[in-house]
């Protein structure tokens, strides 16, 4: 087994892609921050979010379940934390993490202290943290063949048509977690994606604080580009858009902040000198590897990711 380097790195995003991200992350060092979106307002989240003030436990939960302890304490928790009730009633679909995050934030005040006692349970490697201070909605809109139309919701604007015009998350101009920006000030390496590029990425620079810490970090910046840039494929809300066009919004929303490396799979790479002269304007190197779970898959395997990821923060890599 490769030994664990002593690299400080922050992972920005939510969902899946976030996890299968910590997961390869692990693989390299236990100095890890995952912060995490709070907009989500679907499935168990959203119904635990209409009843209670709190975040939106699910992606949340899935960034402790995926640094959990690596014995067998560790995946048994994160096992039972992932666990989905099944039946007729009120409980269905409702995963046990989620209510146990909902539990300890109903009871105290401060919810990252209960994230902390969650990430003690599972011997979590590393720390969860929300992106912001207080629960987000998500708002975009879209230019349609019917013209401009406004989506509000994470949930909705993932499943919305369209290009994009603009996104905002409400309240505008939130908060950040002091925990999170004093992460990211001491951060050797920092990286965004995969995931769902509108609704769990490009949210973290529209926390202004937040965004000004990025720009501002020492650490180097590593972009993972999405899995599902063929059209035919299904993933995310843009699915079928090239990477270049998801590196545009980040240069979109926020100007000041470089790139060091860029990774993508060679599967969405169709135009090479076109992504390389783009990534080159941010600042950075475009890495193309093999990183998905299987051909075709819009899944990224962590193990590859894992094995490119510690290539360039080993400086091993030849660019």
């Amino acid at each position: 087994m490769s030994s664990l380097l002593d690299d400080r790195v922050v992972a920005l995003g939510g969902g899946h892609g976030l996890a299968a991200t910590l997961r390869a992350l692990r693989q390299i060092t236990h100095e890890i921050t995952a912060i995490v979106t709070v907009a989500d307002n679907g499935g168990s989240s959203g119904r635990l979010r209409d009843e209670f003030p709190i975040f939106p436990p699910g992606d949340l939960r899935m960034a402790l379940a995926a640094l959990c302890g690596d014995d067998d304490w560790g995946r048994s928790w994160a096992q039972i934390m992932q666990y989905r009730f099944t039946g007729e009633g009120s409980m269905n679909g409702h995963a046990v993490g989620n209510l146990l995050l909902a539990a300890l934030w109903d009871r105290d005040n401060d919810p990252v202290e209960g994230l902390d006692r969650v990430a003690s349970l599972l011997k979590v490697v590393g720390r969860v943290l929300p992106m912001a201070a207080l629960p987000l909605d998500i708002e975009a809109t879209f230019m349609t063949p019917e013209g401009l139309v406004v989506v509000r919701g994470q949930k909705q604007v993932a499943a919305a048509g369209g290009v994009l015009d603009s996104l905002r998350i409400i309240p505008e101009s939130p908060p950040a977690r002091v925990e999170a920006l004093s992460a990211i000030d001491s951060a050797q390496w920092i990286t965004m994606g995969p995931g769902s590029w509108i609704t769990s990425v490009l949210p973290h620079l529209l926390v202004p604080a937040q965004r000004d810490a990025l720009s501002a970090s020492p650490a180097k910046r590593i972009i993972v580009l999405n899995l599902d840039a063929d059209p035919t494929m299904h993933g995310d809300e843009m699915a079928g858009s090239t990477p270049q066009q998801h590196l545009t919004l980040i240069k979109d929303y926020a100007p000041d902040l470089r790139c060091d490396y860029v990774i993508a799979d060679s599967s969405v790479v169709s135009d090479l000198p076109a992504l390389e002269k783009q990534v080159r304007a941010l600042g950075g190197i475009l890495v193309v590897a093999d990183v998905s779970e299987a051909t075709g898959s819009v899944h990224h395997d962590p193990g590859k990711l894992g094995s490119v990821f510690r290539h360039i923060m080993s400086d091993s890599l030849v660019g």
